[in-house]
Parts: structure tokens; sequence; C-alpha cells
């Protein structure tokens, strides 16, 4: 007996100093995340979320840290390439006829400089999205490249594979890059076809199984198509049948993009060769040895563009301050679609700003998102801005996948990136900034034809269910620098 006791105080003091050096060595990481958390340049709202669940709830906000918390990963930054697009083999840029403060800050900022001799074509729907897509598919002669986020296994999915497997058969060149996340399992067996058939597929950052080539949060979000170099295809639009498709279907999301060919489609060809480059490990040389020196400087229109990517591979955030330039500069209106509104607070301000200043400030978002966590954390944002005078705008006849802004007639973006915290500091992402008037015009039509088939949002109910609906949307505020 005398034995088994002692025996037993051996293991409860084995047992209570492995707990107490546990405890100590998972303080000590806590301690050294918090550092790394505070020396990262994030938005104020999305550091104090992180420091919250770190130190309140340590053994989730740790490991959950680790896993997706890196923003800014200087292993990454190391890999790849510092992402500013220029034209290869050092081709002249055909400078902007037009410019903007906007312009200049983004140039400031660490982005290139407007680039003109473009034409540029609105997508304003689904089937002339895939119509487009599916014509310059065929039409490409030498190279296709295409990146996206979500690779649908439907029947859009299933029949851009066939057609890119048909391309490849032909001789073409086709490179297809997947985000591992967004297109976890349509980047494996359901892409075959492209890969018998002679073409590549690459995807973005595996996370499963895990390794060290980055962090699970960080995932590309961008959306491009290129073709012969000099042909791109930019926006929102993820391959799959809710974005787009060959006939109209009723649930159908409404998204947005543009056909874009001159200089800045060859300098969003660049961003796709950096982030495959990145992804198979194919060195950029050869990739641009493929390229005719040419093929990316032809005069094709008269827009002015500007191609602006942003993320990790981005020294600094050009785009997030091209968009705070483009608020804050504005003079008469500022029109902001997005499917998903978390601005920080300098932009949540500087539109309360815009609006009591007596600018006619409009947002339109979705009536009801596909995340109901995002809904309720917006709530805040759309009361304020509706107290500030802004207008209020939501669209009802489904889901709304758009990304543009429109300010003052002069100056708009569009591309892959939503009005939200990760899109604008997490996510690798692409804009486009327009700063020829005639297609910042077509763009504000489009928006305010979109308009037209939305609704202001109706006063807010009061009752006992009110608290609930207020703790969750608290909840959702304090969570939404994390989504």
């Amino acid at each position: 007996m005398l034995e088994t006791l002692r025996e037993l105080r051996e293991q409860f003091l084995a047992n209570g100093l492995a707990a107490t050096l546990f405890s100590i060595a998972g303080f000590a990481l806590a301690l050294l995340l918090v550092g790394r958390l505070m020396s990262e340049k994030r938005a104020p709202a999305n550091t104090f979320a992180w420091l919250l669940i770190i130190v309140l709830v340590p053994w989730v906000g740790v490991p959950l840290y680790l896993l997706v918390g890196g923003r800014k990963l200087r292993q990454i930054a190391k890999r790849k390439s510092r992402l500013r697009p220029q034209l290869p083999h050092g081709g002249p840029e055909i400078p902007a006829v037009s410019a903007s403060p906007t312009a200049q800050t983004i140039v400031s900022a660490g982005g290139p400089a407007p680039v003109g001799g473009n034409a540029m074509r609105l997508l304003t729907t689904g089937e002339s999205a895939y119509a487009a897509l599916e014509q310059e598919i065929r039409r490409a002669r030498t190279h296709i490249h295409i990146t996206t986020f979500i690779l649908g296994r439907d029947d859009t999915g299933r029949r851009l594979v066939k057609l890119l497997a048909e391309r490849a058969r032909e001789g073409v060149k086709v490179r297809l890059l997947l985000d591992s996340v967004g297109s976890m399992l349509s980047s494996l067996w359901f892409v075959n076809p492209i890969r018998r058939a002679g073409g590549q597929v690459g995807r973005f950052m595996p996370v499963l199984p895990f390794t060290s080539r980055g962090s699970a949060n960080l995932r590309s979000h961008r959306k491009i198509a290129v073709f012969d170099h000099c042909t791109a295809i930019v926006g929102g639009h993820n391959l799959a049948r809710e974005y787009m498709g060959p006939t109209h279907r009723r649930r159908r999301w409404q998204d947005f993009g543009a056909v874009v060919e001159g200089p800045a489609a060859a300098l969003l060809n660049e961003v796709f060769i950096a982030d495959w480059s990145f992804a198979t490990r194919e060195p950029v040389e050869a990739l641009h040895a493929e390229i005719p020196f040419d093929a990316t400087s032809r005069v094709r229109g008269s827009s002015d563009l500007q191609v602006v990517a942003s993320g990790p591979d981005v020294p600094g955030d050009p785009l997030y301050e091209g968009i705070v330039s483009m608020i804050q500069d504005a003079t008469k209106s500022v029109c902001i679609v997005t499917p998903y509104f978390i601005p920080d607070d300098v932009l949540l301000r500087s539109l309360i700003v815009k609006a009591r200043s007596g600018k006619e400030v409009t947002l339109i978002v979705p009536r009801r998102s596909d995340h109901p966590v995002t809904d309720f954390a917006r709530r805040h944002y759309l009361r304020e801005l509706q107290r500030a005078g802004a207008q209020v705008r939501l669209f009802s006849p489904g889901m709304l996948h758009c990304k543009a802004i429109i300010v003052d007639d002069a100056v708009g973006l569009l591309g892959s990136a939503n009005f939200d915290l990760r899109s604008l500091f997490v996510n690798f992402e692409i804009g486009v900034l327009v700063h020829s008037v005639p297609d910042v015009l077509a763009m504000k039509a489009w928006a305010t034809e979109l308009s037209s088939r939305c609704h202001a949002p109706k006063p807010e109910r009061k009752g006992r269910s009110r608290f609930m609906v207020n703790l969750l949307e608290d909840v959702s505020r304090l969570l939404a620098p994390l989504l």
C-alpha cells in the first residue's frame, strides 16, 4: 500500500510539473504572438480582435493564429517576387492621358502608374461574362492563363474544363491556377482532362497536407484570365454556375467584370506569371521568354487603366490607400457596390464625413448575402452611414457579388476585392483603376440601373427580440476582423 501511494505521489508531482511547464510555454508563446501581432501593419479592429482571443482564450487563439493569422508573412515575401507589375522585356509603357490624385497616391504607395492605349468592355451579367470567356478561350492562338478562387464542379466548371482540354490538345499553352482552399476538391481529379491533354494546373498554397509554404489564411482571391498576353478578363466572377454560364439561370448571382485589351492586359498577365511561378516554381524568366516582344505594347483603344495588386506579395497597401484617396478626394459623389461591407475606421469615417458634407454617398449591398455573420456585422456600419445622410440600397432579386467604386464620374475601380478587412488587408487581390471618363460613365450607368432594382432598408423593429439581435450584431462585429 505504501509503495502504491508513493507511486501515485510521484505521478502527481510529475504531472503537475508537466502541466506547469506546459502553461509557462503556452504563456510565452502567447506573448511572442502578441509581440508579432503588434509589429504587423493591421487595422486596429483586426489587431484588437486577435489580441482578445489570444489573451482570453489562448488554447483557441494561439493555434488559430498560427494556422490562419498571418498577414504580410516575411517568408512568403522572400519566396514570392515583389509584385509591382511592369511590361516584360522592358517594353515602353504608353502613358495615360488622364490621371488623378488617386493615381499618384497608388504610385507613391508602391503601385504601378496608369497606362494608356487600352480598350475596355464591361461584363454586367453572368451570361455575358461566360460568353466572353468562352470566346477568348476559343480564339486564343498561343497562350491561355487563368487564375480563380473557385472552380465549380458543376455544368459550368465541367464545360470550361472540357474546353480548356480541347485547346491544350490543339497545342495552345494552357495554364490554370486554382486556390487550394476555394477549389479544394476541383483542383484534384476534376481537372485531370486538362493535364492529360498537355495543359498545366497549379494549386496556390496547398494546406492539405500542411506545408511550410505559408498560412491557410492567405488565399488567392484574384480572378484573372489572359489570352495571348494582350487580352484579359478581370472582375469578381468565379468559374461556377452561381457566377456565370452559357444560359440564363434564375438564381444566378449578380456580378461584374470587364474585358481589357492592351498594355493593361499585359500587366494583368504579369500578376498571373508571378502567382504561377510562386505556386509551381516555374522560373519567371522561362515564362517571359514565351512572350513576343511586341505583344504587350500595342495600342488597342483610348482607355487609361491602372492595374493594382494587393496582398502579402505587395509592399505596402496601394489598393487600400487608393480606395481611401478615391473617397477623400471626392467632390460630388461616391458610389460603392460590394457583397460584404466591413470597413475599417478610416474608410468608415471618410464616408461619413463625405455624407455629412453634402456629397452624394451611395452604398449598394445585397439584402441578404451568402454569409449571415457578415450581414450582422455590417448592420452597425449601415446605420452609421444612414445617420450621416448616405443612401443605402439593398439588392433583393438575389445575391449581389459585384465589386466596384465610382467617384465623381472621373475614376472607377473594379476587380476581385470586397469592401471588407479580409480583402483589403489579407487576401491576394487584384484591382483595375479606370481613369478614362467614358469608361467611368459606363460604370456609373451600370450602377444606376443596378440601384433601380434595389430598395431602402426597412426601419428596425423594436421589441424584446431586439436584445438577441443586438447581441448577435455585437458578436459579429467583434469577429468581423477575423472573417
